[in-house]
């Protein structure tokens, strides 16, 4: 089945960039996924460093109290004991309380935690009030046993903290059997979107396993958009770049090979016209030749002796004989070769690919001249046994004739050609068919024949040269005037065998 035609929809400027603005996107995205990646990585850094040095300065302050027991425990005995101001020790320790022998605490929670620190032979967390921010830290010895009342928020070295606790993006708590004190509250640390950070690790004490907890949540508006933008439109400049030099690229390539097809077509339409120039020659002079000899007969049987006038039709005779051998030599240097020499340079053409290339040639004269191109035909390549330079030649001069038949129309008109291949009773058939003013009915029977053309200023070569080139092939040329209007150009040429169809295409 016939595929749905192709239109090249020159009316749309922005196609072509359609694959360049998909490439730009492309290179967006993974460049941006790569600069959110980077700055993901940087921020977490920064958490868990902050997160540790958090957990090391906290650390230090709890091993302190620690120490301060152990000292208290040293030198409390069973004399009297004078006991130091709370705040001399830390500023953080509150309250000091000693249980000295034969006494009792004041509160029995302290008792039944000096009874686990005898047990656990350490000192012991009591009256943890986390929301509070203070807890008891008791340690039983002998003869005293001593108790220190500890307030958190004068614990933490805040001149040490990493960042300001008010502003920093950070939610970090101390927690321990569900309880929290809260260092520093963050920014939409428990908010779902986003992406999210966590840190976790336990105070460096086993008498206050505390833990500090930090989350941090990194939203949409702290991704770098600055360099994404950046990056956006340096991806922009460089395809732009890349796509100004394909384009320079492609132009200087479309302009050798519209230059070789050039020169093709002069060399063939100056073969065409020696030799018509021969043809129209030769006569003439084979007809001066025969009547100056036979003029020298005459002068031979008269009496008379014209010796003058002998000479000077010897002469002419001599003259008329040169003139038909540079003819000659004229008409075999420009001769095109025999059917035998032809056959050799033949080989596998597809239809469509000939097609493609003419159209690529012609693209800039297509859309300077605003015709609408649609291609259409079997999806299975059509292949013929033909010479691809002479075909080529073939397809540009007859596309070339329809732009040029296009120009007459006038500019509110519709300017479209539509070229059709298929197979058939063993032949390509290519058709090119124009929406132009057609072909005079009294120039139809004329059109391939030389010096004859339907545009003012045209030599008329043109398409002789490509009957003659089709003819050449095996082919044939065939022009009419369809019912739908325009003018239609039929190219046939025999299909390549079987055998050969599925081989390289020149």
């Amino acid at each position: 089945m016939p595929r749905a035609l192709r239109s090249s929809l020159p009316w749309l400027p922005w196609l072509p960039w359609l694959p360049w603005l998909m490439a730009w996107l492309l290179a967006v995205l993974l460049g941006a996924a790569w600069l959110a990646r980077l700055e993901l990585e940087r921020l977490q850094a920064d958490f868990d460093t902050d997160g540790r040095i958090a957990h090391r300065l906290l650390s230090q302050q709890v091993v302190q109290f620690d120490a301060v027991l152990g000292t208290l425990a040293l030198l409390g005995g069973e004399g009297a004991w004078p006991a130091p101001r709370p705040g001399a020790l830390h500023p953080a320790i509150l309250e000091l309380q000693r249980r000295a022998p034969g006494s009792a605490w004041a509160d029995p929670r302290l008792a039944e935690a000096e009874a686990a620190s005898r047990a656990r032979k350490a000192a012991v967390l009591a009256q943890v009030d986390l929301a509070a921010g203070r807890y008891w830290l008791l340690m039983a010895a002998g003869p005293a046993s001593h108790a220190l009342a500890i307030d958190l928020a004068a614990a933490v070295p805040w001149h040490e903290w990493p960042g300001d606790p008010r502003q920093a993006p950070a939610r970090t708590v101390l927690a321990l059997a569900g309880q929290q004190f809260v260092l520093q509250p963050g920014r939409d640390a428990e908010r779902a979107g986003g992406w999210h950070f966590s840190f976790r690790k336990t105070l460096a004490s086993a008498s206050q396993p505390f833990e500090v907890v930090s989350q941090r949540r990194v939203g949409w508006a702290e991704l770098p958009w600055a360099a994404m933008a950046l990056w956006a439109l340096a991806a922009a400049v460089a395809l732009a770049g890349l796509r100004a030099w394909q384009r320079q690229r492609t132009g200087r390539r479309r302009a050798e090979e519209l230059l070789r097809l050039g020169q093709v077509g002069r060399l063939n339409a100056l073969g065409e016209l020696a030799a018509g120039m021969a043809h129209e020659l030769n006569q003439p002079l084979t007809a001066v030749l025969a009547n100056t000899q036979a003029a020298r007969r005459l002068l031979d049987e008269e009496p008379p002796e014209l010796d003058t006038a002998r000479t000077a039709m010897g002469q002419a005779a001599e003259q008329a004989r040169r003139a038909a051998a540079v003819v000659a030599r004229l008409r075999r240097a420009i001769e095109r070769p025999d059917p035998d020499a032809a056959a050799r340079h033949r080989s596998v053409v597809a239809l469509q690919e000939v097609v493609r290339e003419a159209l690529h040639l012609l693209e800039p004269e297509c859309a300077r001249r605003q015709v609408a191109v649609q291609t259409g035909g079997p999806a299975e390549p059509v292949r013929v046994q033909a010479d691809p330079v002479a075909i080529e030649q073939i397809v540009h001069n007859l596309l070339l004739n329809a732009l040029q038949a296009l120009e007459t129309l006038p500019p509110a008109a519709p300017r479209r050609v539509r070229i059709e291949w298929q197979a058939a009773g063993g032949q390509g058939l290519l058709q090119i068919h124009d929406s132009g003013p057609g072909i005079a009915p009294e120039l139809l029977p004329q059109l391939f024949v030389p010096f004859v053309s339907t545009r003012a200023g045209g030599l008329g070569l043109g398409l002789s040269l490509s009957e003659t080139l089709a003819t050449g092939q095996g082919g044939s040329l065939r022009a009419d005037n369809p019912p739908g209007g325009g003018a239609r150009f039929t190219l046939a040429l025999p299909l390549a065998p079987a055998s050969e169809a599925g081989a390289p295409m020149s």
